[in-house]
């Protein structure tokens, strides 16, 4: 155990029960590194927990308070969570791609378009694989799944000209990075730079599934070749991409961190000045 699984985490949870060569470890370790490095303490940090692969390999990991959501409604535990805890509580959310940008998907607009202050990570294997492996709103186009035995067709949120960060610009998150598990200092830095935003803050890292993912898609099993898969296909946000080529764009999305108001300090000024006319 090292000495960030030993400050924060619990040692029962330790090693993770995630397959052999999964990614989640990686965005897992980068997360609480970010957090040490911030400065924050185990009763600093409330940690929510999703469902899926994100959900149960990162559930009651957290040495502090923990609580996890039904598919999807995490964000409606943590907004009423940021009502009741001190301003100063940091809420951290681990989910997955179903989570996020499926089941949870309004729940998170509506997150984005309140500015409800809280990181969501969203740690993305590229589908359903927690239940065998189908496709889901990011796997690549062509991409053989349990659903897909002959190729995905569907657009999804990272190609053809749609990409699902820029929904949530547009609903008004402030702070919005894409990362890959490769990528951990990358991870570390935007979520220091997240833990600071007062407001609605959301990194979305891709990861590799080995057992399901790569199985399928790849015919193989073997770490190395998934990492170098995913490797492949990673770009900057502003470099150019070969005709045809799948791209996992990488980097800040948006940093307009403390630029909107947040949405409990709106509330208790707007109960104010309700209270004032009242009376």
């Amino acid at each position: 155990m090292d000495y960030l699984a030993e400050k924060y985490l619990r040692p029962r949870k330790i090693p993770s029960s995630a397959c052999s060569g999964c990614g989640l470890g990686q965005v897992h370790k980068a997360v609480v590194q970010a957090i040490h490095e911030s400065g924050l303490e185990v009763a600093d940090v409330v940690w929510g927990t999703g469902i899926g692969c994100a959900g149960r390999q990162t559930f009651a990991t957290w040495k502090g308070d923990n609580f996890a959501g039904t598919h999807g409604r995490v964000y409606a535990i943590a907004s009423g969570l940021r009502i009741a805890l001190p301003p100063d509580k940091k809420l951290v959310l681990t989910v997955g791609d179903g989570d996020a940008f499926g089941i949870g998907f309004l729940n998170l607009l509506h997150c984005a378009r309140r500015n409800v202050n809280m990181m969501v990570v969203v740690c993305d294997n590229l589908g359903y694989m927690s239940t065998g492996g189908q496709y889901g709103f990011t796997t690549p186009l062509g991409v053989k799944t349990d659903s897909s035995p002959h190729g995905g067709y569907e657009y999804n949120f990272m190609q053809e000209g749609i990409d699902i960060l820029d929904m949530l610009r547009d609903a008004g998150a402030t702070f919005l990075a894409r990362h890959t598990s490769q990528q951990g200092p990358e991870i570390v830095e935007s979520a220091k730079k997240a833990l600071t935003n007062r407001g609605l803050s959301l990194i979305h890292v891709i990861y590799p599934c080995v057992t399901n993912f790569s199985d399928r898609a790849l015919g193989t099993r073997n770490p190395q070749a998934m990492q170098a898969w995913i490797k492949e296909r990673t770009y900057r946000l502003h470099d150019k991409v070969p005709q045809g080529q799948m791209a996992f764009r990488t980097g800040i999305y948006r940093d307009a961190c403390n630029t909107r108001q947040e949405f409990t300090d709106r509330l208790f000024e707007f109960t104010k000045s309700v209270q004032r006319g009242v009376r």
